[in-house]
């Protein structure tokens, strides 16, 4: 189960454009979209109502 919810976030970081598309980007600043990208989804995890 913890193995689904991994591979499911690793998809939607990867749909992301900002992070798909690392060409001509530094390190830091790939890590940095990254880091972005996961306190996004975060968020919206955070705010989502449950029924």
């Amino acid at each position: 189960m913890e193995r689904n919810t991994v591979e499911r976030l690793i998809n939607k970081m990867k749909a992301w454009r900002g992070i798909a598309t690392r060409f001509d980007k530094t390190a830091e600043s790939y890590f940095a979209g990254l880091h972005l990208r996961a306190s996004i989804i975060w968020i919206k995890d955070l705010t989502r109502t449950n029924p």
